[in-house]
C-alpha cells in the first residue's frame, strides 16, 4: 500500500458483530441480559465478601478484585455494543477508540496476572496450611494485587504505544465491535510487522509467565492432594481449586487462541466471535462459577438474605 492511500483518522466506525436488521432485537435483548447478570453478580460479590467476615481470607479478597476487573473490561466493551446495536451513528473518536482499547487492555491482563496469583493462593493454602494466614499476608496480598495492575498497565501501554505508532489507515471502517489491536492493525496501510511481533511477544510473555506460575503451583497442589489419606481432605482440596482451575482454562484458552498466533493463522471474523465469550460471557460466569461451587460463599450470601428480610420483618 502506498503513502498517498494513507488518511489520517480521526473517528472510527464500529461494525459491530451483525449488520442483519432482524438480528437486532435478539442480540440487544441477550446482551442486555447477560450484562443486567454480570452486573448483579460482580456488583453483589464484593460487598459480600466485604460484608462476610469469614470471608476476610486471602482467597476472597482476590476474588474482590477479580470481580471488580470483570465488571469494568465487560461494561467497557458491552455498553458500547448495546449502543451500537440500534444506532445508525456507530461511530467512535479516534481517542474514544484509544482510551476504549487501553482501559480494555489494562483490566484483561490485569485478570490473567489475578488467575495467576490466586493459583499461587491455591498452592499455599493447600501445600502449606498451617502457614497460609502468615504467608499470605494483608501486606503480601496487597502487593500482589498492586503488582497485577502495575503490570498490566505496562503491558496496556506498549499495546497503545504500538497502536499510535501506526502512521494511516486504509479505511476506517473497524471489522469488530470495539477498539482492538488486532483489526486496527489490519487497517493499517503500512508495514506493520513490528507490530505483529511486538504484540505476539508481549502477549505471550504474559501467558508464559502467568502460565508458568499456575501449572507449578496445581503441579505442587495436585502431588499434595495424592499424598493425602483422607477421601474427604482430597474432595475438599480439589473443591478448594476446583472453580479456580475452571475459570483459567476458559479464559487463558480463549486468550491464546486469539492472541497467541501469527495474525495469519485465524480471520477477524472468527475471533470476533470468540472475543464475545471473554468479553462478555466470562466476566458473567466467573462469580458464578465461585458462588456455585463455594460452600462459603453459598452460605455467606444465605446469611445476608436472611438478616435482609429479618430486618424488613422487624421493621
Amino acid at each position: 500500500m502506498t503513502e498517498k492511500n494513507c488518511t489520517t483518522v480521526t473517528e472510527f466506525i464500529l461494525l459491530g458483530l451483525s449488520d442483519v436488521p432482524e438480528l437486532r432485537v435478539p442480540l440487544f435483548l441477550v446482551f442486555l441480559l447477560i450484562y443486567e447478570v454480570m452486573v448483579l453478580v460482580n456488583l453483589g460479590m464484593i460487598p459480600l465478601i466485604q460484608l462476610s467476615s469469614h470471608l476476610h481470607t486471602p482467597m476472597y479478597f482476590f476474588l474482590s478484585h477479580l470481580s471488580f476487573v470483570d465488571f469494568c473490561y465487560s461494561s467497557i466493551i458491552v455498553s458500547k455494543i448495546l449502543a451500537n446495536i440500534f444506532s445508525k451513528d456507530k461511530a467512535i473518536s479516534f481517542q474514544g477508540c484509544m482510551v476504549q482499547f487501553y482501559l480494555f487492555c489494562t483490566y484483561a491482563i490485569t485478570e490473567v496476572f489475578l488467575l495467576a496469583v490466586m493459583a499461587y493462593d491455591c498452592f499455599v493454602a493447600i501445600c502449606n496450611p498451617l502457614l497460609y494466614m502468615v504467608i499470605t499476608s494483608q501486606k503480601l496480598c496487597a502487593e500482589l494485587v498492586s503488582g497485577c495492575y502495575l503490570s498490566a498497565s505496562v503491558s496496556a501501554l506498549i499495546h497503545l504505544c504500538l497502536t499510535l505508532d501506526i502512521p494511516g489507515y486504509k479505511s476506517n471502517v473497524i471489522n469488530h465491535f470495539f477498539c482492538d489491536l488486532p483489526p486496527l492493525l489490519n487497517l493499517a496501510c503500512s508495514d506493520v510487522t513490528v507490530n505483529e511481533v511486538l504484540l505476539f511477544i508481549v502477549d505471550n510473555f504474559n501467558e508464559v509467565i502467568t502460565i508458568i506460575i499456575i501449572h507449578t503451583s496445581y503441579l505442587f497442589i495436585f502431588i499434595t492432594i495424592l499424598k493425602m489419606r483422607s477421601a474427604e481432605g482430597r474432595h475438599k482440596a480439589f473443591s478448594t481449586c476446583a472453580s479456580h482451575l475452571t475459570a483459567i482454562v476458559i479464559f487463558h484458552g480463549i486468550i491464546l487462541f486469539i492472541y497467541c498466533h501469527p495474525s495469519s493463522v485465524t480471520s477477524l471474523d472468527i475471533d470476533k466471535v470468540t472475543t464475545v465469550f471473554y468479553t462478555v460471557v466470562i466476566p458473567m460466569l466467573n462469580p458464578l462459577i465461585y458462588s456455585l461451587r463455594n460452600k462459603n460463599v453459598k452460605e455467606a450470601l444465605r446469611k445476608e438474605v436472611d438478616s435482609k428480610m429479618l430486618s424488613r420483618v422487624l421493621t
